[in-house]
């Protein structure tokens, strides 16, 4: 009998003002384990550089997002869940199973079940949290040369005391989520 494919999907920028939602699935190899995995928040940005090198060597894996103006469109929550989807649809091997980190699913045809904390509990969940939280950080830090003066390489664009400073004085980006209401606040000035 054949083992099922299983799919781990987690996502990285909910809570932040600025920049993408990021969603990554992985299917970790049969039999293969990658040794230190777990929830990206308990890992330090060497550990998960190292697992994130070894993860996109050995996995099968589909990274996608939703941009600011799609998570100002449809909201938050539906953006996160279009990002699950696309790295689900986006996947080369098509899983038996998805195991989605959280308590709600998106509503698509995979066969799959939510996990709270699974991030911890499931390694191909933990690799799927270190793919998208270090393509997001990536990203912000990236952005943070076009646009410096929020700190964005340090924050990764959440709502720190420098991050809100910075919105005061100089007021939105392109890249702030002009539907959260720290930025719609500052938008109306």
């Amino acid at each position: 009998m054949m083992s099922q494919i299983i799919a781990g999907i987690d996502e990285a920028g909910r809570g932040p003002l600025a920049g993408p939602v990021v969603a990554a699935a992985v299917i970790l190899p049969d039999g293969h384990s990658i040794k230190g995995l777990d929830d990206s928040k308990k890992l330090t940005a060497k550990k998960r550089a190292t697992l994130e090198s070894e993860i996109l060597e050995k996995t099968i894996y589909h990274i996608a997002l939703c941009e600011e103006s799609e998570i100002d469109s449809i909201n938050i929550l539906q953006a996160t869940m279009l990002a699950m989807t696309r790295a689900a649809d986006g996947l080369s091997q098509k899983p038996d199973h998805i195991l989605v980190d959280g308590n709600r699913l998106p509503k698509w045809g995979h066969d799959a079940e939510a996990v709270i904390g699974g991030d911890a509990i499931h390694p191909c969940i933990s690799a799927a949290s270190i793919l998208a939280k270090e393509y997001r950080d990536r990203m912000m830090v990236a952005a943070a040369e076009q646009y410096p003066e929020y700190g964005w390489e340090r924050n990764k664009g959440y709502g720190t005391a420098e991050h809100l400073a910075a919105l005061r004085e100089y007021g939105p980006t392109p890249l702030h989520r002009k539907s959260f209401a720290p930025v719609a606040q500052f938008s109306l000035l």
